[in-house]
């Protein structure tokens, strides 16, 4: 027997949690110096949380957002988005988001902050479109927001929970669009799945926005109205609400080309006003190509991990594996039963692993327990591994 403290339970700890929720956004800004609170400094991070639009409006942190951040957290709220969580993070200037480093420069705590906080499900950071764009005819279009948008994606990608809401970079359109996003999108490509853009940017009357608060505020929105397990429903169909037009008219030759290129054009029509019209990722990946799909999975993930964290302490050993194997699997026939695992039946759909081969003498040393479920999300002819490393913090 291992030195130590054993824990010998009457009967095993409760290992029932309630479903996560995926629609808790964060909005990721920054505060100018001219701005900064009083006492703080470059790199910290101001935050504040809000469930109501006045709540948002009203706070001493709003006059400090930029205008870009300020207007996404205003459409959040006007689409039906119900959580958001603003991370302003001090810089000297602006531009500091074109070249962000997350280990050491001013972004580090930023990043330090979202990962400690367990609950988000969508990322927005809508000030990444504003910065410069350089487009040269014939050659490569280049955004300075790029670097922001890669190190989320890989947030995401690191969380396993996170989905990332982009918007296109600012006077970005036609061909130059496309162009920009083709190589963009095959860049790093497995984080791609972990992010959709939408185009055009909004309007209000004479007011622009990007799309991304608006967005965030759909995702929010459709999954509240399909509980309990609304990222089955892509946002994809459905009014924006609190915006008069786009920003460019789209024709059909248009939106096929844009959602070749797995852009989701949002387009206006008569009699529905702003709609929504596409629910891809930026992944060519035959499995996540569809948002839906992605943020099954992500979840999948989340709640079985959450569900068996009771396991880190117990002993790494075969009886322990019988009830996650077990657990698990009740886990998993609720969600096929719901719709978010594809197949008529159970059997050979999804599938719970946990025993001796995934839990190796070594694996056992370290303090790690681990667990592969095989699935098909429903929108994939695709089969999915999961792998849950308990007591590892990474999924």
């Amino acid at each position: 027997m291992r030195p130590g403290i054993t824990v010998q339970h009457t009967s095993l700890p409760q290992r029932r949690l309630g479903l996560v929720r995926c629609d808790i956004t964060a909005l990721v800004t920054a505060i100018s110096k001219e701005h900064w609170p009083e006492g703080t400094s470059e790199g910290d991070v101001v935050e504040g949380r809000y469930d109501r639009s006045h709540d948002f409006w009203e706070d001493a942190l709003r006059p400090r957002l930029t205008p870009l951040a300020t207007k996404a957290g205003i459409a959040f709220f006007e689409n039906g988005g119900e959580l958001l969580h603003v991370f302003a993070v001090c810089l000297e200037s602006l531009h500091q988001l074109a070249a962000p480093s997350v280990e050491d420069g001013p972004l580090a705590r930023l990043f330090e902050r979202l990962r400690t906080e367990d609950d988000i499900g969508l990322l927005i950071a809508p000030d990444a479109a504003g910065l410069p764009t350089t487009v040269r005819p014939g050659h490569e279009v280049h955004s300075e927001g790029e670097p922001l948008w890669n190190h989320l994606l890989h947030h995401c990608r690191q969380m396993s929970n996170r989905f990332l809401v982009m918007d296109p970079p600012r006077g970005l359109h036609e061909d130059a669009l496309l162009r920009w996003i083709h190589r963009f999108s095959l860049e790093s490509p497995e984080t791609r799945s972990y992010g959709a853009l939408y185009y055009p940017w909004l309007q209000h009357g004479d007011e622009r926005a990007p799309p991304s608060g608006a967005m965030a505020g759909l995702y929010a929105r459709t999954e509240r109205e399909h509980e309990p397990f609304g990222v089955l429903w892509p946002p994809a169909n459905v009014p924006v609400r609190g915006v008069t037009h786009t920003e460019v008219d789209l024709d059909w030759r248009e939106i096929a080309d844009l959602v070749e290129h797995h852009v989701n054009p949002i387009l206006v029509q008569a009699g529905r006003g702003v709609i929504v019209w596409g629910a891809r990722t930026l992944s060519r990946d035959p499995a996540f190509i569809h948002i839906n799909s992605r943020r099954i999975v992500s979840m999948v993930s989340d709640q079985l991990r959450r569900d068996n964290e009771w396991a880190v302490f117990e002993h790494n050993d075969a009886s322990t594996w019988k009830v996650i194997e077990r657990d698990v699997g009740v886990r998993l026939e609720e969600f096929w039963r719901a719709g978010l695992i594809a197949g008529d039946t159970q059997q050979g759909e999804y599938e719970v692993k946990c025993d001796a081969e995934t839990n190796p003498r070594s694996e056992q040393e370290t303090g790690r327990l681990n667990v592969q479920v095989f699935l098909r999300p429903i929108g994939t002819t695709e089969h999915i591994t999961i792998d849950l490393r308990l007591g590892s913090h990474t999924t």
